[in-house]
């Protein structure tokens, strides 16, 4: 491999950053970065090395870190303001210990309290929030705004928060068509835009021909509201795969549309999908026993399950996984692939371990372990 191969990790105490010199055969870790803050999200550009972080709570406030050396040194830019420095505002000892600047200035206010997701595409970087919003940054990540339009849409007065608050979780792009983004919001569903966020259309229509009879929501011609995860897989954006509370969906045109492909998985309900940047019929995901369940694999033996036909049947792959007394949670943003010749998959846990494919899932090696909690994987 002529370039390393990174393997960008976000976790609830920073960012970590697994390298590979030799084809993937060994990794070195270093971090954590970012001063230990809750980082929901990384991302990295493969053309400059940049790297973008996105995180934050109610503590410490909401912001996007960057790295223009490659993940040596970050940088943040402080979105909205947290509890600390409210405390720290109001005693100085406080101020000096913690090392606050006092005077600064937060350009959303308290408006959300973390970054969830991050995204760029024809020189824009694009962040989801908790309570969801969407951000645009042109300058790099150093000055955000809001893309109005979504939170304008007709719906919003009515969406409800998932399990884990009203995330906007998911960003999908199009490089030939940088004004197309389709958002997953929790729970509130899929949204679409053609003209870069300034008008919005509210995807979740299933296919009329399907058995509904599992959909835990009113609507039973549509999806569930709650999509866990969404990747899009193609050049034109046609094709997209998703993990959703209730069931694992398919869309062939952009996402107006979804055909159920559950199938034969062991359960509706999951977190992460991930499909293959070469083959846009092989897809990837984690089924776990159910939401009230315990969230962990079923018989507490893990398994990726895997698709070569557009989801229409799944295999389970197993080497390499714990298949006894295995209760760990693979979280919505813990899964990614690379670009190898030979896709390379890659999965976190809750428990800190992340576990690395070289051959397309069939079998599995642990690359690191006793990590904080990860919350999100993603490969530069």
């Amino acid at each position: 491999m002529s370039e390393p191969l990174r393997v960008l990790v976000g976790t609830t105490k920073g960012v970590f950053v697994l390298t590979s010199n030799d084809d993937r055969e060994t990794w070195n870790l270093d971090g954590p970065h970012c001063d230990l803050w809750t980082i929901n999200h990384v991302i990295g550009d493969p053309t400059t090395g940049e790297m973008w972080a996105g995180g934050g709570s109610d503590w410490s406030g909401a912001g996007v870190w960057h790295s223009g050396d490659q993940g040596k040194t970050w940088s943040l830019a402080p979105l909205t303001s947290g509890d600390m420095f409210e405390w720290a505002k109001n005693d100085p000892e406080a101020a000096t210990f913690l090392g606050v600047d006092t005077s600064a200035t937060f350009p959303f206010d308290k408006s959300f309290s973390s970054v969830w997701s991050l995204a760029r595409v024809g020189g824009r970087l694009y962040a989801g929030t908790k309570p969801a919003m969407l951000l645009t940054s042109a300058d790099s990540g150093e000055s955000w705004q809001e893309v109005t339009g979504l939170r304008e849409h007709p719906s919003s007065d009515s969406w409800q928060p998932g399990g884990a608050g009203l995330t906007l979780h998911t960003i999908l792009t199009n490089e030939k068509t940088p004004d197309q983004l389709r958002i997953a919001i929790s729970a509130a569903g899929v949204f679409a835009t053609e003209d870069g966020g300034t008008t919005w259309e509210r995807m979740n229509r299933l296919d009329n021909d399907m058995d509904q009879g599992h959909h835990h929501h009113d609507n039973q011609n549509e999806i569930g509201h709650c999509v866990h995860n969404m990747i899009g897989n193609g050049e034109d954006g046609a094709l997209i795969y998703q993990q959703n509370h209730s069931g694992v969906f398919r869309s062939r045109d952009g996402g107006r549309s979804w055909h159920d492909i559950t199938g034969n998985l062991p359960s509706t309900f999951g977190f992460p999908i991930a499909a293959d940047p070469h083959d846009p019929s092989i897809v990837w995901t984690i089924p776990l026993n159910g939401d009230m369940q315990g969230r962990y694999p079923p018989d507490a033996a893990a398994a990726v399950w895997r698709s070569t036909d557009a989801g229409e049947t799944w295999q389970d792959m197993r080497e390499g996984l714990p298949q006894k007394g295995c209760f760990f949670t693979v979280l919505r943003q813990a899964m990614a692939t690379d670009r190898s010749p030979e896709t390379g998959v890659y999965f976190g846990t809750n428990s800190g371990s992340i576990f690395a494919s070289t051959d397309r899932g069939r079998s599995w090696t642990e690359i690191a372990r006793h990590l904080p909690t990860v919350l999100s994987v993603e490969t530069l």
